[in-house]
């Protein structure tokens, strides 16, 4: 196996890397990204900008991969609205490519997709049910979802919800590091109380990712944990589980900081699919909470 990594500076990416060190010793891993490289668990990289689409057709012919993992995407609710044109190239012309490569090429595509191409009004979903994004960024991932089926590639699209945890780069946060931090300190946060989800343990993700590459799955699949919890809730249980001061979280909601309407206020998903085709078992988010100090420590943060 030959393993073409995109946006290997990313969360899941260095995730997915330091598992494959343990799990995929046989196989050879390439790693790419716009930024120098900060992943400690890749050895083989190229600091490429992936919107040249002539390099990257260098790129990927040099190294002649046999599986990608595209994970390289702009994120961010706001930054999509603010440079639909970014969010564009990067989000769907980049994965169309890819896509149009791999079926050309007879290799495998792994793509990483969201919750956020659902409305949030019917949750928890499977993957049949249709896709009604309310804001940019989920509408560039269901169309990136449109190109890779119209290309008749094989591939699996991964969806997931909220990821979290703990890798050794500290460039990289999210919600659980982010309040662990704010309330190890003391400080008061203001956590969203009215928008539910089922947040998703990072370790769990890229465990998948390693199945679907090893398997070469085809089709959509819903990854993320089986509780549903608000922001506020998962914030709260944090506390609880590290013994924090629960007076210092204070609820707000979604209006608060104008989110109700660009973002679905409950989304979660029916997780049957990965279950019955990958034996998954997500961890639960309380065990997550210890693995992760235990990750903290190994990873000397």
């Amino acid at each position: 196996m030959r393993i073409y990594i995109t946006g290997s500076n990313g969360f899941v990416a260095q995730k997915f890397c330091e598992i494959a060190t343990n799990k995929m010793s046989d196989c050879t891993v390439y790693g790419v990204s716009k930024s120098p490289n900060r992943n400690i668990f890749l050895s083989n990289f190229e600091q490429l900008d992936l919107t040249d689409f002539d390099n990257l057709q260098k790129s990927l012919d040099d190294f002649r991969p046999t599986h990608i993992l595209h994970t390289a995407a702009m994120t961010t609710v706001e930054g999509c609205e603010i440079n639909k044109e970014q969010a564009f190239l990067i989000n769907v012309k980049l994965t169309d490519y890819l896509a149009a490569y791999s079926k050309e090429n007879d290799v495998h595509l792994t793509f990483l997709s969201t919750d956020f191409v659902f409305d949030g009004t019917a949750g928890p979903y499977s993957e049949a049910t249709a896709v009604n994004p309310l804001n940019y960024y989920g509408l560039t991932k269901s169309m990136a979802e449109e190109c890779i089926k119209s290309r008749n590639c094989r591939a699996a699209i991964l969806r997931t919800i909220l990821v979290y945890g703990v890798i050794p780069d500290t460039s990289r946060s999210n919600v659980v590091l982010w309040a662990k931090n704010q309330l190890e300190l003391g400080n008061t946060i203001r956590v969203v109380s009215d928008q539910w989800r089922m947040p998703t343990w990072v370790d769990d993700l890229a465990n998948v990712c390693v199945k679907t590459l090893k398997k070469e799955s085809q089709g959509i699949y819903h990854i993320s944990s089986e509780k549903m919890m608000s922001i506020e809730e998962l914030v709260r249980i944090l506390a609880n589980v590290l013994s924090f001061n629960n007076d210092l979280i204070v609820p707000i909601s979604a209006k608060d900081i104008g989110q109700d309407k660009n973002r679905p206020r409950l989304t979660g998903f029916d997780l049957t699919k990965a279950k019955n085709e990958f034996d998954f078992e997500p961890t639960s988010f309380v065990d997550s909470l210890l693995y992760i100090c235990e990750q903290l420590k190994i990873y000397g943060r």
